[in-house]
């Protein structure tokens, strides 16, 4: 007899994981149910996915946009709900069984804090839920039984390759980094950057957020902080090298010298298909690594006079407490700054800088102090650009 399939909630559906997630539960054979997907912007094509998927339900986070929109073209039995509240309420929903959480920014930390709270298993590519809120995040997750799997490409490689060894058995993480579409460039030559070089990433095709954070290696200095919290090592214990064909997606020292390195194409169904099959592997949907011509692989040291978005990673995931939330907020603020075309390239990492050095450090915040100084550094961002 056929197993009942997961049902699955796509927080973002319309993004660039929530796309690849959708691709994956269509190639899973019936193993895999989209049973919820929402949305902030995009709902005509939340629409078409309502159409192609059949979910119980769609979730149009923004009750203005969601105003907007003719609802009519909603196939029969597809429930409607409005605002960023029913997104909370439907992942505990007893027959939702994984949450992707690939909302963008922090605005996907209340939904998943709510499927945390529920005990549910949660995909996540919503890294800015453990820098922002690491320590809070991870003992709620304990304390309810919830399953945190990532689908970031290099925290999932690194949730892979742990299995070969025991926790204490960790010397080092090495998280990989593309280079982006700066490497090798001198710092002086970042002063002219255009919106659109910081948008040609060389091998991956991302969101425009993210495809900056790429460009900065801000990207990097948030996994740095998640990959502290989930999979609680030390930042000693986190390092970064640059690896510019994006195959080998991280790696994993052990005490005895051994390295476990997880590879595969740059192509993200293939983390988030591992994360909703797990704990099974089941039939690739992604493309597939040939070996039949040269391939070469490359390691560079990571160059942070160059990307120096790294170093402030290093410390929040360091210092902990309050830095996580007002990096990462500054950081989006920032960026949207840079892709509106007011501040430059390389003032995003600086702006940055200059918010944590003005915050008041606190070591153990409670979730509304975070969500609070959340809004601050983005206040806070907004006037430094205008000065």
């Amino acid at each position: 007899m056929a197993s009942k399939p997961k049902h699955v909630a796509v927080l973002g559906s319309t993004g660039s994981i929530g796309e690849n997630t959708l691709q994956v539960i269509a190639n899973s054979q019936g193993t895999l149910r989209a049973a919820a997907l929402s949305a902030h912007t995009r709902l005509e094509r939340l629409i078409e996915q309502a159409i192609a998927f059949e979910p119980e339900c769609v979730i149009a986070t923004s009750p203005v946009e969601a105003e907007k929109q003719d609802w009519q073209r909603l196939p029969n039995g597809c429930e409607l709900l409005v605002g960023q509240e029913e997104a909370e309420r439907v992942v505990r929903r007893s027959e939702i069984d994984i949450i992707v959480a690939a909302i963008v920014g922090a605005a996907g930390l209340r939904s998943t804090w709510a499927a945390i709270e529920a005990g549910k298993t949660i995909a996540l590519a919503n890294k800015e839920t453990l820098v922002m809120a690491g320590p809070l995040v991870t003992e709620l997750a304990r304390n309810t039984g919830a399953i945190i799997l990532p689908i970031d490409s290099e925290h999932s490689a690194v949730f892979q390759a742990l299995q070969a060894g025991h926790s204490s058995e960790v010397e080092r993480i090495i998280l990989t980094a593309s280079g982006g579409p700066f490497r090798g460039q001198s710092p002086e030559n970042l002063h002219t950057v255009t919106v659109d070089d910081a948008l040609a990433h060389p091998t991956w095709d991302m969101g425009p957020k993210i495809t900056i954070d790429s460009a900065t290696m801000m990207n990097k200095a948030l996994e740095i902080v998640e990959a502290r919290w989930l999979f609680d090592l030390e930042p000693r214990q986190i390092e970064v090298v640059v690896h510019p064909q994006s195959i080998v997606h991280s790696l994993v020292e052990f005490i005895d010298g051994s390295i476990i390195a997880q590879m595969g194409p740059p192509d993200m169904k293939l983390p988030i298909q591992y994360a909703l099959g797990w704990p099974r592997r089941t039939p690739r949907c992604g493309k597939k690594l040939s070996f039949n011509e040269a391939l070469r692989l490359e390691f560079e040291p990571l160059d942070t006079e160059l990307f120096p978005a790294v170093l402030l990673g290093i410390e929040a995931a360091t210092t902990g407490g309050t830095s996580g939330v007002v990096l990462n907020a500054a950081n989006e603020a920032a960026v949207a700054g840079f892709l509106e075309q007011q501040i430059k390239f390389t003032d995003i990492v600086p702006a940055c800088r200059s918010i944590i050095d003005q915050h008041h450090f606190e070591p153990t915040p409670s979730l509304d102090r975070l969500l609070a100084l959340d809004r601050w550094a983005r206040e806070e961002v907004s006037r430094w650009i205008c000065t």
